[in-house]
C-alpha cells in the first residue's frame, strides 16, 4: 500500500493563500542603517530610522546605545541632547584607543578608577585643612620604624 498523502484542492489553496496576504501586512523596504555612535550595522526600516532620528537629535543610533543614552538621561536629570553627546564621546574613544590597543585601554581605565579612588580617599582621610590640592593622605611615617629595625639588626 503506498503512503497516504493529504491533498487539497485547487479551491482551498487559492482561499488559505488570501486569508495569509490578508492578515499580512504589506513589507517595507529595508535599508542597512550605521549607528553614529559605536559603527555598528543593523536592517531596518526607514520609518523607523526617522523615528529614531527624530527622538535623538537627527543622529541615527542603534538600539543598544538608544538603552546607553537613556540610562546617562537617568543619570544627568533627563537632559537628552548632554547624554547623547556623553555616550557619543564615549563611543569614539573606545573606537580610537580599545580596537586598536585594548591593554591599552584596560590600563586606562583601571587609572581612572585609581584617580577617582584616590581623589574620594584622600578628602575623607586627609588631615589638612586644605582639601583642594587632593593627593594621599597618610597617618604616620614609616621611616622611623624602618631606621629602628635597622638599628636593632648592625
Amino acid at each position: 500500500m503506498e503512503s497516504l498523502r493529504r491533498s487539497l484542492s485547487d479551491v482551498t489553496f487559492e482561499l488559505s493563500k488570501d486569508d495569509i496576504e490578508r492578515k499580512l501586512p504589506p513589507i517595507s523596504e529595508v535599508e542597512d542603517a550605521k549607528c553614529e555612535c559605536c559603527g555598528m550595522s543593523e536592517e531596518c526600516t526607514g520609518e523607523y530610522i526617522n523615528r529614531v532620528r527624530d527622538r535623538f537629535s537627527g543622529k541615527l543610533i542603534c538600539g543598544l546605545c538608544a538603552e546607553a543614552v537613556n540610562e546617562e538621561m537617568e543619570k544627568n536629570g533627563g537632559k537628552r541632547e548632554e547624554a547623547l553627546n556623553e555616550h557619543m564621546a564615549a563611543c569614539v574613544r573606545f573606537n580610537r584607543v580599545e580596537r586598536a590597543n585594548p591593554v591599552l585601554y584596560q590600563a586606562e581605565a583601571i587609572k581612572e578608577m585609581l584617580k577617582k579612588c584616590s581623589r574620594s580617599r584622600a578628602k575623607s582621610m586627609s588631615p589638612r585643612t586644605d582639601q583642594r590640592k587632593g593627593g594621599l593622605a597618610r597617618s604616620s611615617s614609616c621611616i622611623a620604624t624602618i631606621t629602628r629595625e635597622r638599628s636593632e639588626n648592625d
